[in-house]
């Protein structure tokens, strides 16, 4: 064990300049926070490490200042970072909209398929996956500011196709998570949540000639762990850190829950079911979407109240939930818990779970609706130069087989009240989200057409469908006038039926909906 067992400072010691360091961590799950705390601490009074890139797959923070990747937010520390998400790290968003550093944001699956590729000696990732977004050369490249400049994108045609080549870079250091390490360096992650793209990482780490370094917070004899447990070999770590514990609870946010590693089954029955309000609203309509038997996944925010309809309708069975960090079936955990899923089915990694998605096995995904334009593209991933990033949007809304967008029709003060079965609005919001133009394109309309995808977009007082002359205006809720709450308050005029539908009276009422017998067929 005295081979491998080191400190976190002398881990923080081994980060050399100019390095590429690859980071382990989704949300607050699974960061080796310790490590990063002391690398943190080492630049802070010595100056070094200087000018990192550093490479991480999903948003890795608190949304606050002081966990994650913002202990990588100096100017001088950081030189480039490529990613799937900032807005978990403000810190390191700010030196990104302030042209700073460099910055790359690549699909989130892609990110997790590039340790792959760098691991087997590939170029990089070739994929379907951004086409016509911002990650397109001819579009932005993936680019997100003018300091960045590098072509790390380059578009292909193989076998009459359109690809994108992401490239790929050698990685020098790979920074890890487990729960227990063994005296050769043999990983299990019983206590982890997740197991996100650790195999993958140590993999390109380790063949690129680079270091791999854990950490964990128990040791174990060589020979005692469970050979079918064992999540990352030892001839791939060089160290191990053994953490404090307050430095390696499950999430940041939350001690440790046997329901979330599937050691155990909680009760749902307990879970508190939505006010009526407009997130009720749109959940409420988004989950009429639903069939029997299907594979979904859920957005952060607007979309996973989906869920929490779903339970009150009694219809929580006839889907399966899935999240992109790799659980299968229960229920997905929101906020700084986002990644985790309680009583899941399985649990596997990052990598193979977009493969399942790139390749279309998600029969439906409901996503958030941050900016929409006229011809259907959407944009969650930056605003007003302020990098926020797509995170796994891309993989997930390009490949899904239907896609709903679920969001309020405006934002800023938006209140509203349901009365009689009908939407008032109270006070408009001082945002409209229905643009002419978005400011990035995160979900490309074009690319849906092309492919035949069945898009919507579901707010609180308007359903549309995309088509390929543009929106189509489906429905509106009862209560609100067509002109003055509905194309009063867009950009620009979809196209309106002369059959136009009222929403469903029942998504309006406080009782539950009674909508069971519909999603199963049985009316």
């Amino acid at each position: 064990m005295s081979s491998k067992l080191i400190s976190s400072a002398q881990a923080a010691q081994l980060i050399k300049d100019n390095s590429t360091v690859a980071i382990e961590g989704f949300v607050t799950l699974g960061h080796p926070e310790e490590i990063s705390t002391e690398i943190e601490k080492r630049f802070l009074e010595t100056g070094h490490p200087q000018n990192l890139t550093i490479l991480y797959c999903a948003g890795t923070g608190d949304g606050k200042t002081s966990f994650g990747i913002n202990h990588y937010a100096y100017e001088n520390l950081t030189k480039r970072a490529i990613c799937g998400h900032f807005n978990l790290s403000p810190k390191l968003a700010a030196l990104v909209s302030d042209n700073k550093i460099e910055a790359y944001n690549f699909p989130q699956g892609v990110m997790s398929h590039m340790y792959r590729a760098i691991a087997a000696g590939r170029p990089g990732v070739i994929t379907h996956v951004g086409l016509k977004t911002f990650a397109d050369p001819r579009l932005e490249g993936s680019k997100m500011n003018s300091k960045t400049k590098e072509d790390l994108v380059e578009l292909l045609t193989i076998a009459g196709k359109e690809s994108l080549l992401y490239k790929g870079l050698p990685i020098d250091v790979a920074l890890i998570r487990a729960t227990t390490a063994d005296e050769f360096g043999n990983l299990t992650m019983e206590d982890e949540a997740v197991f996100i793209e650790n195999l993958a990482m140590a993999t390109a780490a380790k063949n690129s000639g680079g270091i791999v370094i854990a950490q964990v917070r128990k040791l174990a004899k060589r020979g005692t762990l469970n050979a079918q447990h064992v999540k990352i070999p030892g001839i791939l770590v060089d160290h191990i850190v053994l953490a404090k514990p307050e430095y390696h609870k499950m999430s940041h946010s939350h001690g440790d829950d046997p329901a979330y590693t599937g050691e155990i089954k909680v009760p749902l029955s307990s879970l508190a079911l939505m006010e009526m309000n407009e997130r009720k609203i749109i959940c409420r309509r988004a989950a009429m979407e639903l069939k029997p038997d299907i594979v979904v996944n859920l957005g952060i925010g607007m979309a996973e109240g989906v869920a929490t309809v779903a339970l009150e309708e009694g219809i929580s069975e006839v889907m399966t939930l899935t999240v992109e960090s790799g659980p299968i079936g229960g229920v997905p955990a929101s906020g700084l818990l986002m990644g985790a899923s309680a009583n899941p089915e399985a649990i596997i990694d990052q990598p193979s779970q977009f493969d399942f998605y790139d390749g279309g096995g998600l029969d439906l995904a409901f996503l958030g609706l941050a900016q929409a334009d006229q011809t259907g593209n959407i944009n969650v991933s930056k605003f007003n130069n302020r990098a926020v990033g797509c995170g796994g949007f891309i993989n997930i809304t390009q490949n899904a087989k239907k896609v709903v967008f679920c969001g309020t029709f405006t934002a800023g003060g938006l209140s509203v009240e349901v009365k009689d079965a009908k939407l008032h609005i109270l006070q408009e919001g001082k945002l409209k989200k229905l643009l002419k133009n978005v400011e990035q394109i995160t979900f490309s309309g074009e690319y849906a057409n092309d492919v035949d995808q069945e898009v919507l977009y579901v707010t609180e007082r308007a359903v549309f469908k995309l088509t390929k002359e543009g929106l189509l205006l489906t429905e509106i809720a009862p209560g609100v006038d067509l002109q003055k709450d509905v194309l009063e308050q867009m950009d620009f005029k979809p196209i309106i039926p002369a059959d136009l539908k009222l929403m469903d009276s029942r998504i309006f009422k406080d009782e539950a909906m009674g909508i069971k017998d519909e999603v199963l067929g049985k009316k």
